[in-house]
């Protein structure tokens, strides 16, 4: 029987992949909780992120192979948060 660190260690095929993967999911449910606490419809939450209702749809369904990490930077920010990003040494973890 094999063990992953995590599901997308699982997933994945390479670290690189597993790490992409991680950050696009971290990214991606902050901007869901974000957009379930507005008190608006899902149009208005689309057109205040910059994405249209079903692109929205897609992020609030987590559907991770639908937007880039790039493009999840870009929404996280229409939404109001300020990134950072960490890095660690992967040897010393």
């Amino acid at each position: 029987m094999e063990t992953f660190d995590g599901v997308f260690d699982a997933l994945a095929d390479t670290p690189a992949e597993s790490a992409n993967m991680t950050a696009r999911a971290d990214v991606l449910l902050a901007i869901r909780e974000r957009v379930k606490v507005w008190t608006i419809t899902q149009e208005d939450a689309a057109a205040r992120l910059g994405l249209t209702r079903p692109r929205l749809d897609d992020l609030m369904r987590g559907k991770l192979d639908k937007v880039s990490l790039d493009a999840l930077v870009n929404i996280a920010t229409a939404a109001g948060f300020k990134l950072h990003i960490e890095i660690e040494d992967a040897k010393a973890a």
